[in-house]
């Protein structure tokens, strides 16, 4: 009940809270202080919210991304074929927490068109995981990627690195061929170009060729067999533990790889980037919160002979303490709740600032090629809002506990002495 009464403030602690908020005309200085330091506050809490959602974004579309491509995990045959593979398909799908299971064949070779060649990963789909790609199609119809139609589907950078189109004819180059009296023969297919497709992913768009199962298993040589089976959780940071029965079955004939383990080095770097950079800028909102101090020292400075004056007519410690506390954790609050504001424009706007400031300075911010994603993505987590709003509200309070006690510790008859 006492910490209750702390934090209510009466009528007269209010009001003259309220009255130190604006200091008077001759008081320019103070003002500019306090103003300062709502400003410093609210760029530091801006730019966190920017960093930390963008950082956020970029994670969680990049695992989308994958998601959508790979799955949260695969299953890998040892020698890159699976037998059996329709009882371990059925296995991973009765498993509680996979969402979905599919065959997959996956094999670099390489494709020519025009006298230019590139290498490639061939991709063999289910009719499912095809049709799936839909909204992905720039051009071209992905239902016309059927078995024994000859047609395939090519990341849109691929179809521009060489210059191929929809209807077009590449030839796929698988140098395991059959082997012949004379040697192995290097098997050349062409494949006419169905569709064209955008994953989103720079890597992928560039080297990804889509066809369906059974013609990448004739391309193979590999029968009825799979190299892979993707697995998709509703889980995925706790996917280890969601296949582990099943990765005890599989123990000697093949391994799951999950999407921790295939992109560690990238994911590892990205969360290690995104704590440096929360900590990094925690310090500009701790910055700001030594404006706050530095406004509430001179402002106690200021108002010296007020604070004696209201001692003597009966203001308490607490009341003092209160007044000043209330003072600086506004200016505080203030400036993180225009921060938040400022921060989810900067968010909205993001994409046309990132062109505007490439436009002007004539240097690609965003490079897909670097960054892996073809646009500036954003994932707000409602949690490191919260926590970005508390610590500039609780460092902006801490800010005040120096001042507010000097202030409540004024001697009232040492003061009025001299006046």
């Amino acid at each position: 009940m006492g910490q209750l009464n702390f934090l209510m403030l009466s009528p007269f602690e209010r009001m003259i809270a309220k009255r130190y908020l604006w200091p008077g005309r001759g008081e320019a200085f103070i003002a500019l202080v306090a103003g300062i330091s709502v400003t410093v506050v609210m760029l530091s809490i801006a730019m966190l919210v920017l960093v930390m959602s963008v950082m956020g974004g970029f994670r969680g579309e990049m695992l989308d991304k994958f998601a959508g491509l790979n799955g949260h995990a695969v299953i890998q045959a040892y020698g890159g074929k699976l037998d059996n593979w329709e009882n371990t398909l059925d296995q991973v799908r009765g498993t509680e927490g996979v969402v979905n299971a599919s065959p997959l064949i996956e094999q670099p070779l390489l494709a020519s068109f025009n006298g230019r060649a590139v290498a490639i990963f061939v991709r063999g789909n289910t009719a499912e995981d095809i049709a799936d790609l839909g909204d992905k199609v720039l051009l071209g119809d992905i239902a016309s990627i059927q078995p024994q139609s000859g047609k395939v589907a090519i990341g849109s950078r691929l179809a521009s690195n060489i210059g191929a189109r929809v209807g077009d004819t590449i030839t796929i180059i698988n140098p395991q061929g059959r082997v012949t009296p004379f040697g192995t023969s290097i098997r050349q297919v062409g494949y006419e170009v169905g569709a064209i497709f955008e994953i989103g992913l720079y890597d992928f768009d560039e080297t990804f060729v889509i066809m369906p199962m059974e013609d990448a298993q004739t391309l193979l040589l590999l029968g009825d067999t799979v190299g892979l089976i993707e697995i998709t959780v509703t889980d995925p940071d706790n996917v280890g533990e969601i296949l582990a029965p099943v990765e005890q079955s599989l123990t000697g004939q093949a391994v799951i790889a999950d999407w921790k383990q295939i992109n560690s080095t990238l994911f590892e770097a990205l969360e290690v980037e995104r704590v440096a950079m929360f900590f990094v800028l925690s310090f500009m909102v701790l910055v700001a919160s030594f404006n706050i101090l530095s406004s509430l020292v001179m402002l106690v400075r200021a108002k010296t002979r007020d604070i004696a004056i209201m001692r003597t007519m009966g203001a308490t410690r607490r009341n003092l303490l209160k007044i000043f506390v209330t003072t600086g954790t506004t200016i505080g609050a203030l400036g993180t709740v225009a921060g938040l504001i400022l921060g989810f424009v900067l968010l909205y706007f993001r994409n046309p600032i990132v062109d505007g400031v490439a436009f002007l300075t004539g240097v690609e911010i965003w490079d897909p090629s670097v960054r892996f994603l073809t646009s500036l993505p954003v994932r707000v987590d409602p949690w490191e809002i919260i926590g970005i709003t508390a610590l500039g509200i609780v460092l902006s309070f801490l800010a005040t506990l120096y001042p507010a006690l000097k202030a409540s510790n004024t001697d009232p008859v040492q003061v009025l002495r001299y006046e």
